[in-house]
């Protein structure tokens, strides 16, 4: 007949350390470090630039920060 102890399945010491760091480890603080680009979501910066630069992009009126944003793009090899 078999004793009360063979019929445990494993150490009981094992068990009550794995319950232990199961509830004790540190669990992930949601998605990785690192920012996510989204395309098209755009950022509000100030910058300092030469108002000569300034005037060139503005002279042909409304869209000059996205005529800068295009410049900026390619000197960066981004597009």
């Amino acid at each position: 007949m078999p004793h009360d102890r063979d019929r445990r399945a494993g150490d009981p010491r094992k068990a009550a350390e794995a319950a232990f760091k199961a509830v004790t480890a540190k669990k992930p603080d949601g998605p990785p470090e690192g920012k996510t680009v989204l395309p098209g979501v755009k950022e509000m910066v100030s910058l300092r630039i030469d108002k000569d630069v300034l005037d060139h992009f503005q002279k042909e009126g409304a869209g000059w920060q996205d005529r800068i944003n295009a410049v900026l793009r390619k000197a960066a090899g981004l597009g």
